[in-house]
């Protein structure tokens, strides 16, 4: 059985969606309460509350769950969150490229069902992890954003501009860097709050590396912390 979850906001739902989709918004089912953003702009829902937005969806253990957005990389970020919480079955796709029937309005009532999480521990990176190996070859950052930003050119979004010492680029929306899927060291993959970040996890994923870690609070942590160094320009 398959759960469609289209992750984009309310309102683009009710526009034109998959028929049957299950609608999880972006904002408040995929992200957790954003406080004084210490924890960056999208921090993780606690698991219990994501358990709960799942099961609203339909979505058990049973369920092989398929992700769409319009590229703006919340349904990797729900194919991230569903592995982080122990739910492999699941894969994504790009509505862009959908030419089928689209329902409009609220959608059809989903069934809701169980989702029992069983956490892992082995997926994120923290900031503490970080600093202590800003030095180590061993680790290697891996940026998702856009290289004006990356380098500091420009910041939208964050009060900082510029990327964490060492990292190097790999912009969600270009085809993954060749050599990264062989590196011979740790990855992490970072953004500027933690959602387009999950695509590289999931591609880096798909040509062999399920190792990836994600580093939640991404760029719009870092910068908010005074004790955490910053790289502008060119390597």
């Amino acid at each position: 059985m398959i759960r469609l979850v289209d992750c984009r906001p309310r309102g683009a739902y009710e526009s034109g969606h998959v028929p049957g989709a299950a609608h999880l918004d972006p904002e408040h089912d995929l992200t957790g309460e954003v406080g004084d953003l210490s924890r960056g702009r999208h921090p993780l829902p606690e698991p219990h509350v994501l358990a709960e937005a799942f099961g609203r969806a339909g979505i058990d253990g049973d369920r092989f769950v398929l992700a769409y957005d319009e590229g703006t990389g919340w349904a990797a970020r729900c194919w991230w969150l569903l592995r982080h919480l122990g739910h492999d079955a699941c894969g994504t796709f790009d509505l862009r490229a959908y030419t089928g029937p689209r329902a409009v309005g609220a959608g059809a009532a989903v069934e809701p069902a169980l989702f029992v999480p069983r956490v892992r521990a082995d997926d994120v990176i923290e900031t503490e992890e970080i600093l202590e190996r800003l030095d180590d070859a061993s680790l290697v950052l891996v940026d998702a954003r856009a290289g004006e930003r990356w380098r500091g050119d420009v910041e939208p979004l964050d009060p900082v501009a510029g990327r964490i010492p060492g990292a190097r680029n790999a912009p969600f929306e270009q085809p993954l860097p060749a050599d990264l899927a062989s590196a011979g060291a740790e990855l992490v993959a970072y953004c500027g709050s933690g959602v387009t970040a999950c695509v590289l996890v999931q591609r880096l994923a798909l040509a062999g590396r399920p190792d990836t870690r994600l580093y939640p609070g991404s760029f719009s942590e870092w910068c908010r912390r005074p004790d955490a160094p910053i790289e502008r320009g060119e390597p």
